[in-house]
C-alpha cells in the first residue's frame, strides 16, 4: 500500500516505495509549483494517466546522464557540424511541451495531461522549467524540456519531427550544463534510447546522495542562454 497525500502533507521517504511497480512512492496531493519542487529536491516526481490520481514515484536504480558523459556517435557529429538546425531556448515552451504530449507510435495516450502541461508553464513563467529547441527553416523540428534546479536539471521529456533533432537539442544542453557545472541531468527511467546517449542507471541511494548536494546551489532562474556549440 502508498500513503494517499493530502495538499500539504510531507512525502513519505524515498525507501518507502515500492518495488513493485518500481519506485511508486505515494498518490494524491496538487501540481501546485512549491509541491513539484519539494518533489523534485527530494528526488520524486509525478507520473500518471490522465483522469487517474496523482502519482509519485522515486524508482531505484535511477537513470542518470552526467553532462560529461553524453555520447556523440560519428553520423551525430556530422549532423552537429552541418548546423542543420538552430537551437534556442525558452522560446517555445508550450509548444515543446504540446509536441511531447502528442501520442507517440504504439501508444493511445500521454501522461502530458493539460493539468500537467499547466503546472510546468507555471515553473516556467517562475524561470525554472526550460524548453531548449531545435528549429529548422523557421519550424520547431524537435526539443525537450525540463526543470533546473540549483546544479541539477531534471529532464522530462523529448520529441523529434526530424531526424537527430532532439538529440541535437540534447547535445548542446549536456554541453552547456558541463559549463555551468552542473552534475547531473535526471532521466528517470531506463530506455536503450537514453542509454545509446550515455545515460547510466545508478543506485536510488547515491543519486539522492548527489542531488541533496547539487540542489543547494543558488538557482539559475530567468531565461536560459547557451553559450556557444558543442565540441563537434
Amino acid at each position: 500500500m502508498i500513503p494517499l497525500l493530502s495538499d500539504t502533507a510531507p512525502f513519505p521517504p524515498v525507501e518507502r516505495a515500492l518495488r513493485s511497480p518500481n519506485g511508486l512512492l505515494a498518490a494524491g496531493g496538487s501540481l501546485a509549483p512549491q509541491r513539484l519542487l519539494d518533489a523534485y529536491r527530494h528526488g520524486i516526481f509525478p507520473w500518471f494517466n490522465e483522469g487517474d490520481p496523482i502519482l509519485w514515484w522515486s524508482p531505484d536504480p535511477r537513470m542518470v546522464l552526467f553532462p560529461g558523459e553524453f555520447k556523440v556517435s560519428r553520423s551525430l557529429r556530422k549532423t552537429l557540424r552541418k548546423k542543420i538546425y538552430e537551437i534556442r531556448t525558452d522560446t517555445a515552451f508550450e509548444q515543446v511541451m504540446l509536441a511531447c504530449s502528442a501520442p507517440r507510435k504504439g501508444q493511445a495516450g500521454t501522461w502530458i495531461s493539460e493539468a500537467m502541461i499547466a503546472a510546468y508553464l507555471h515553473l516556467h513563467r517562475m524561470g525554472l522549467a526550460h524548453s531548449v529547441e531545435a528549429w529548422h527553416e523557421g519550424e520547431l523540428a524537435g526539443g525537450l524540456y525540463g526543470i533546473g534546479l540549483g546544479r541539477m536539471f531534471y529532464g522530462e521529456s523529448m520529441f523529434s519531427r526530424k531526424p537527430d533533432a532532439s538529440k541535437i537539442a540534447l547535445a548542446h544542453l549536456a554541453a552547456q550544463l558541463r559549463r555551468w557545472n552542473f552534475g547531473m541531468i535526471d532521466c528517470q527511467m531506463n530506455t536503450p534510447h537514453l542509454a545509446s546517449l550515455g545515460a547510466c542507471e545508478i543506485p536510488r541511494a547515491e543519486f539522492i546522495w548527489r542531488l541533496r548536494e547539487l540542489v543547494q546551489h543558488h538557482d539559475m532562474a530567468g531565461r536560459w542562454q547557451f553559450d556557444r556549440e558543442p565540441d563537434a
